[in-house]
C-alpha cells in the first residue's frame, strides 16, 4: 500500500492530485518512522494503522477541515501513541540532474549538524552535502512512502545572500531527471517557502507527520 500513497505523491507532483470529492482515505501504516496525515484540495489522507470505521466516526461529515483539526490530529496521536509533528506545506519539483550550480563537499556523518541529525530521524539514504564555506549543509534521503526529499539550513549570519537558494537549486541536480523530489516547510516560515518556491518547487498540499518512537516532536 506505500505504492499507492508514494503514486498518489508522485501524481500530485506531476499536476494530477486526488479528485476535489471530500473523501478521507484511509491507508495502512506505510514503512519507516512515520505515519501521517495529508491534506490536498477537498481530499484527505490517513496513512496509518488505526481503523477506517474509527476515523469516519471521528469526522463530521461535510467539514473538509476536520482532518487536520487539533481535535483529530490529538485523538489520532492518542491511538498510535505518538505526539503529532507540525503542519507543513507539502512542495515538489522534479530533478534536473547534471552538475550542481554550487560547488558542494560531503558533509560527513548526520551527527555533526542538527539539520541533518533530525533529518535522520525522518528519513533513510541520507546525502549530507555543505557549500565550501561550511555555512550551509543540504540533506537529501527518502522519508514518507520512499519518496525523495530534501531540506536545507543557512547560518544565520550568511542568510539573504541567495546561499538556500543555491542550495536548494543543488538538489534539484543531485536528483536523477524526472525523479520527483519533495520539501516540506511550515507554513509560517516565509523565508523557507520563498527560498524553495524560487528553485522551482509548487505547493501540492500539506501533512502532519506523527513519529512512532513517541517522543516530542523536533
Amino acid at each position: 500500500m506505500s505504492e499507492r500513497l508514494l503514486r498518489l505523491l508522485q501524481d500530485a507532483a506531476c499536476g494530477s492530485p486526488p479528485p476535489a470529492d471530500g473523501v478521507v482515505e484511509v491507508c495502512p501504516a506505510p514503512p519507516g518512522p512515520v505515519d501521517a496525515v495529508l491534506a490536498f484540495t477537498a481530499h484527505h489522507v490517513v496513512a496509518a494503522g488505526v481503523d477506517p470505521d474509527l476515523v469516519a466516526a471521528r469526522l463530521p461529515d461535510g467539514d473538509l477541515g476536520a482532518p487536520m483539526s487539533p481535535g483529530f490530529l490529538g485523538w489520532l496521536g492518542e491511538r498510535l501513541g505518538s505526539l503529532p509533528g507540525s503542519l507543513d506545506v507539502v512542495l515538489a519539483t522534479t530533478g534536473l540532474g547534471g552538475d550542481p550550480p554550487l560547488a558542494l563537499r560531503p558533509g560527513g556523518e548526520p551527527g555533526r549538524h542538527p539539520r541533518a541529525a533530525r533529518a535522520a530521524r525522518y528519513r533513510g539514504d541520507l546525502q549530507v552535502w555543505t557549500d565550501p564555506d561550511g555555512a550551509g549543509v543540504l540533506v537529501l534521503g527518502r522519508g514518507l512512502a520512499g519518496r525523495r526529499e530534501v531540506s536545507f539550513e543557512v547560518d544565520p549570519a550568511r542568510r539573504n545572500r541567495g546561499l538556500g537558494r543555491l542550495l536548494v537549486a543543488a538538489a534539484r541536480h543531485l536528483t536523477p531527471q524526472g525523479e520527483v523530489l519533495f520539501a516540506q516547510v511550515a507554513p509560517g516560515n516565509a523565508a523557507s517557502l520563498r527560498v524553495v518556491e524560487a528553485a522551482g518547487f509548487r505547493p501540492i498540499g500539506a501533512e502532519v507527520l506523527f513519529h512512532r518512537d513517541g517522543a516530542r516532536p523536533t
